[in-house]
């Protein structure tokens, strides 16, 4: 999957509702939307960087030497 593609953008968006909403319900604390916002841009970065290593590693040409 393309970081820059559609299908990726929805999967991001997903990610931020899904862990928003799990952040959000049920907290009783005072500051649970800024926290649950945080986590919620924390998933985004996150599952942004494991696709940027897994693309980068799926198209690779050149792949070590004798790996065993």
């Amino acid at each position: 999957m393309e970081i820059k593609s559609f299908k990726f953008l929805v999967i991001v968006v997903l990610t931020f509702i899904i862990v928003f909403l799990m952040k959000y319900v049920g907290n009783t604390n005072a500051d649970k939307l800024e926290n649950a916002i945080m986590n919620g841009i924390g998933g985004m970065i996150g599952i942004t960087i494991g696709m940027f290593f897994y693309n980068r590693s799926k198209n690779d040409k050149n792949p070590p030497q004798h790996f065993d």
